[in-house]
């Protein structure tokens, strides 16, 4: 199939990871809302979703207001959250879903005026299959509804988070893709929540990658003991937590990165390792590597970013990083279609 198109606009090259997403979300359509109707950058990928036929979307805003933007929007519902008759049912059932935590009608209905707790609110009766949002709002505010709203997942030991990273003329991982995880959302984890952090990510790149087997390196500045402090050893025993709780997996640690994904070094610095010079899940110590981490293979190495995408919520719900592009925003909505399609 070919590139996404924006009007106006030559199509851009698209990676086949995002290709295979794009063609499996017009598979079986899925209804995704997208509450920030008041960036652009939404709107050019509402735009763009509707005429590739990717997904059915709902913007949440102020139609007016939608509508001076100049984009076509044919075909989208615009539902203006401050108005919508569906405010009083949906602070209704929001009551009764934290009745325990001491919510009343009233509280709400205030609840109601943002467009996030709106959103969720749609997924949650039904309205729309998922949400992404993350252009103007921070993690914290897109989690936090989802998770007093949605829950986690049955099952589910935390929420984490991952991106897809797509490098271009790149033999490394799978054809250049890789999965980063957790980069967006727990700070510090300690070894049992850094292994539950693993276990996810092999799930998430079984759900969303055909072709290829995950194969999870636990990174460090360390290879094999080469460095001994507190850090290298929460890498080692959340290793043994992985390998304990999933045998089944493929995942090795604690590995440097050049040792994780280039053979020759990973030969050299871990010989015996069955993971080293082949992983494309990259699971990271802390928030600070995986951040800066996936910043710099974005920007120097021109990769694309998708995510973060959040993993262990009830239902599909996305982040967006605030210096996302439209064709970012098209990206992460194809990912939650296909995510909404697996539930």
């Amino acid at each position: 199939m070919g590139a996404v198109t924006f009007p106006g606009e030559k199509g851009p090259a698209v990676s086949a990871f995002l290709d295979t997403m794009i063609a499996q979300a017009k598979s079986d359509k899925k209804t995704i809302v997208l509450p920030e109707g008041n960036d652009i950058r939404t709107l050019k990928a509402a735009e763009a979703i509707l005429a590739d036929d990717i997904a059915d979307v709902i913007i949440l805003g102020n139609p007016v207001e939608i509508a001076a933007a100049g984009c076509n929007l044919n075909g989208a519902r615009i539902v203006d959250f401050r108005t919508s008759e569906l405010r009083a049912p949906y602070a209704e059932k929001l009551a009764e879903l934290r009745a325990k935590k001491g919510m009343t009608v009233e509280a709400a209905l205030e609840l109601m005026d943002n467009e996030l707790y709106f959103g969720m609110m749609m997924v949650k009766m039904g309205e729309a299959d998922g949400l992404v949002s993350g252009a103007c709002h921070s993690t914290g505010d897109v989690l936090r509804p989802a998770l007093q709203i949605l829950k986690t997942a049955p099952g589910a030991q935390m929420v984490s988070s991952f991106f897809v990273m797509n490098v271009p003329d790149c033999d490394l991982g799978h054809a250049g893709t890789f999965l980063f995880s957790d980069c967006g959302l727990e700070v510090q984890p300690d070894a049992e929540r850094l292994a539950q952090i693993a276990i996810n990510a092999e799930a998430a790149w079984r759900s969303l990658i055909d072709g290829a087997e995950p194969v999870v390196a636990m990174l460090s500045h360390s290879s094999y003991g080469s460095a001994r402090n507190d850090d290298a050893d929460k890498v080692v025993r959340a290793t043994a937590l992985v390998k304990e709780l999933a045998p089944e997996l493929a995942v090795d640690g604690e590995l440097q990165l050049d040792a994780a994904i280039v053979p020759e070094i990973g030969a050299a610095k871990a010989p015996a390792s069955p993971v080293a010079g082949r992983a494309n899940v990259l699971v990271f110590p802390d928030i600070d590597a995986g951040n800066i981490g996936y910043k710099l293979v974005q920007r120097l190495a021109k990769a694309e970013a998708y995510g973060p995408i959040l993993q262990g919520i009830a239902a599909p719900v996305n982040d967006l990083s605030r210096g996302c592009t439209a064709e970012d925003i098209v990206g992460v909505v194809a990912i939650t279609a296909v995510q909404a399609q697996g539930r």
